[in-house]
């Protein structure tokens, strides 16, 4: 099939180039109008040679990128799933859309964060269509990145001025996660999610937020934060801070009973009260082995106050003893000193 190009010549779609489009160029009559790419400026017989695909996957490209600058709103059908997002296509071309750019009524709210539970989650989208928005594009490397909070973006944006930091607010836990809680609050049709990270649940470290909140529960929590549109919640920020006299009941040196919480690598958590915990350090021992041949999770010690610092919400200790809570009491094992020889009497002949 030949093209006239005007001043630059005759451009020519033939052999397999022809044979691929072949569907697409049999409806075509002389005069119609094409778009096609220059592959090869001259061939062995003086003509252009063009191709109708590589022309349809630039076009395809351009009308993407018209889309994601236009930021307009794409109508996709899930055609697959894994453990970190959903997948689909756009113009015929494989699109991705992560985990982290789902919308947030149907980001998956699993507990403990389970990846296996979190494909679950995702594969029950599986032949739905989802209103998205090109988040970015690669014509390189041929990848299309979708996002549904796009299109929330200016909707949160709006809500989220209604509110400012140390607001007070009141709402519904809808999802707990390994990593924190989500709440969602406002006035209806004025909703939002906002998350509490697990550590803002409480003043005491905590290993499970399920252990403290559920799906259902209504909470009141003060706005921390408000930036990358998103609300930062706090339940701690509403208690009374428990290290905000801890000096008037501990000093520098004290002795403390403690019970060890958990042994880390880094070193020991000890509960010197309810809410406040103190660091025994891995440098304490040497080795976490011998951490753990003179700790026991679960277990009552003795210890030593080494440093306190309440705006840091920080104790720092010594094991003293490893007293139990029967009372019985082993002194740390110290080096005995090692006592002089002393000089030998010469003895009478």
């Amino acid at each position: 099939m030949y093209f006239d190009l005007g001043p630059q010549g005759t451009g020519i779609i033939y052999g397999r180039e022809f044979l691929d489009e072949k569907r697409s160029l049999k409806p075509l009559k002389i005069g119609d109008r094409i778009a096609g790419k220059i592959i090869e400026l001259e061939n062995d017989e003086g003509y252009i040679e063009m191709s109708l695909k590589e022309a349809g996957k630039e076009l395809t490209w351009d009308k993407l990128q018209e889309q994601k600058d236009k930021e307009e709103l794409l109508s996709v059908t899930v055609i697959g799933a894994n453990k970190g997002g959903l997948l689909a296509e756009v113009l015929g071309i494989p699109a991705f859309l992560p985990v982290s750019q789902l919308s947030q009524e149907h980001y998956p709210k699993v507990e403990d964060g389970d990846s296996t539970k979190i494909l679950l989650a995702l594969q029950k989208f599986m032949g739905k269509e989802m209103e998205v928005q090109i988040f970015d594009l690669d014509p390189t490397d041929q990848k299309i990145i979708l996002s549904e909070r796009s299109k929330e973006r200016k909707k949160i944006k709006e809500i989220l001025a209604l509110y400012k930091i140390n607001d007070i607010v009141e709402g519904k836990i809808t999802g707990v996660v390994d990593f924190g809680a989500f709440v969602k609050f406002g006035k209806e049709g004025e909703e939002i999610e906002g998350l509490i990270h697990i550590s803002e649940i409480d003043w005491q470290i905590i290993e499970n937020p399920g252990d403290f909140l559920k799906i259902g529960d209504n909470v009141q929590a003060k706005i921390i934060d408000l930036s990358n549109g998103r609300a930062s919640l706090s339940l701690k920020a509403l208690k009374e801070d428990p290290w905000k006299e801890i000096e008037k009941r501990w000093k520098k040196f004290d002795e403390v009973q403690g019970k060890v919480t958990k042994l880390n690598p880094f070193g020991s958590f000890v509960e010197i009260e309810p809410r406040i915990q103190g660091l025994c350090h891995i440098s304490e021992f040497g080795t976490r082995k011998r951490m753990e041949e003179l700790l026991k999770q679960g277990e009552t010690y003795a210890f030593q106050v080494l440093e306190i610092s309440p705006t840091e919400h920080r104790m720092s200790l010594r094991l003293k003893s490893f007293a139990s809570v029967e009372g019985q009491e082993n002194a740390l094992p110290t080096a005995e000193p090692q006592k002089t020889p002393e000089p030998e009497t010469p003895q009478e002949g």
